[in-house]
């Protein structure tokens, strides 16, 4: 997702150097790397790891990846434990709860805006592309190795691409940290199959159509009812 991670080598230079403008964007990009690594399931809910294992998992300076920590533990994303190092966050009913009720929230003024803000080219753009991963899918007879990744970039994408047209860099802020809560849950909980994502992509589908037709109060009931199966199928896991 982020490209530019500075050498490692460059962990010898001096706390000093964090004032500088080039060590606030390696904090910055030390940040955007370990979102990546939970993206991808590199970094575990409960995992442990050290600073030096991270340094060396985003290809950071270790003073970057010190100056991130403050940041990720404000998040609840990561923790210290004492003789232990660093732990990312278990997934329990109470981080369920809590990140899909802000995801909740955020999203729900999100697709009010967006309903008055989205141009018709746009939204008929996003329909066609939640189309052609449904085309994919469907080919059952083709094996397409790509299609998860892609369907869930989508979804994903929709979602973010509502909240950033807010234009409210604070709210957008609050949100990607949720949104690294939820992805952590969405690994510990589940395995992303077809039978999972799919039925996402119909629901994305409905409150398109709403989205289309200009029907705020459509789209928000559609969209709290995705957030809502979404939320079911993780607190009804097996482990829950």
């Amino acid at each position: 997702m982020r490209q530019g991670f500075a050498d490692a080598k460059n962990v010898a230079r001096g706390g000093a150097a964090l004032g500088r403008p080039d060590a606030v964007s390696q904090r910055v990009r030390a940040y955007q790397g370990f979102t990546q690594q939970i993206v991808s399931g590199a970094i575990l809910p409960g995992q442990f790891i050290s600073q030096r294992e991270l340094m060396t998992l985003l290809d950071m300076p270790l003073g970057a990846v010190r100056e991130m920590i403050p940041r990720l533990e404000a998040g609840g994303l990561i923790k210290t434990v004492p003789q232990r190092g660093l732990q990312i966050a278990h997934v329990d009913l109470k981080l369920i709860r809590n990140a899909f009720q802000v995801r909740s929230m955020i999203e729900r003024e999100a697709v009010l805006a967006f309903v008055q803000s989205a141009s018709d080219a746009e939204l008929a753009a996003i329909e066609a592309a939640h189309q052609q991963i449904l085309a994919r899918a469907n080919k059952a007879s083709t094996t397409d190795a790509q299609l998860l990744d892609d369907a869930q970039a989508l979804d994903w994408g929709l979602h973010d691409r509502m909240v950033d047209a807010l234009g409210n860099e604070i709210v957008s802020d609050i949100y990607r940290v949720n949104s690294l809560r939820v992805r952590l849950i969405k690994l510990e909980q589940s395995v992303i199959t077809p039978a999972i994502l799919m039925p996402a992509m119909q629901e994305h589908l409905s409150f398109i159509a709403a989205l289309r037709e200009r029907n705020a109060a459509q789209a928000a009931a559609l969209l709290d009812a995705h957030i809502n199966s979404a939320r079911s199928r993780v607190m009804n896991a097996p482990n829950h």
